[in-house]
């Protein structure tokens, strides 16, 4: 199979062994973003020495994550939850939207069903904590290259446990109340930007940035950034982890 740009179809290189010609002799390309230099540099030791797979960049936050796979079109993406200037659920939702052939694994340290939620809400097609073995890793990228979802046992309950709560209401969204670009510019202002900075960094207008701002104080009933702040790491969008 191929894909229409000629590139293998990676279901192709899931299911075939190396050697056999063809699509079979191309590897799973691999983009991963992790805001841990360490993080990234253990999984590409492991993945470049998996046979089909090699890792073709790394990315420190969402923003550069959607950049990179825009440019390079990978075929799965390894996609931490948590990272500064954007993270990891506004990162996939945007892949969705511009780059949907690339496919998403949520790798986080994170049980927590907003977060496993958020992410497959946003196109995620796997799940993971990091605490797993990397034999089921490799094995959840080849299964999602194939077209597939991989979602490991405990984060399998968490998924139906929060589908079962839904009969009595919504579940507990990450920034649900907030637009894409609300969430954008909360994560900037929680991480200690000014309204000018953040205006530079998404190329729009200061009056844009607190037009934003002003928007999600009035929809949260908030009167602060303080209060913003706080919101934004009560709902997951920032970290106060180092």
């Amino acid at each position: 199979m191929f894909s229409p740009a000629g590139r293998c179809h990676p279901a192709s290189v899931a299911n075939n062994d190396a050697g056999k010609g063809g699509c079979a002799m191309h590897a799973i390309r691999v983009l991963l973003a992790d805001d841990h230099k360490i993080i990234r540099d253990g999984l590409r030791m492991l993945i470049d020495r998996e046979a089909g797979m090699e890792v073709v960049a790394e990315a420190e936050n969402g923003r550069q994550t959607v950049r990179l796979a825009q440019k390079l079109s990978p075929h799965v993406v390894i996609m931490d939850v948590t990272m500064p200037d954007m993270n990891g659920i506004d990162a996939t939702r945007r892949l969705a939207e511009e780059a949907p052939g690339v496919r998403v694994i949520g790798l986080s340290m994170h049980s927590d069903r907003r977060y496993i939620l958020g992410m497959l809400e946003a196109g995620a097609r796997g799940y993971l904590l990091k605490d797993c073995a990397f034999e089921e890793l490799a094995a959840a990228i080849r299964n999602v290259a194939a077209g597939n979802t991989y979602l490991s046992p405990k984060i399998a309950d968490v998924v139906v446990k929060g589908y079962l709560d839904r009969t009595s209401g919504p579940s507990p969204g990450l920034g649900s109340a907030l637009t894409p670009r609300e969430r954008e510019v909360l994560q900037l202002l929680a991480e200690g930007m000014a309204a000018k900075e953040i205006a530079s960094h998404l190329n729009v207008s200061v009056k844009t940035v607190e037009t934003h701002r002003r928007n999600m104080m009035e929809k949260l009933d908030m009167h602060s950034v303080a209060e913003l702040t706080k919101y934004a790491v009560r709902e997951g969008l920032v970290s106060i982890e180092g």
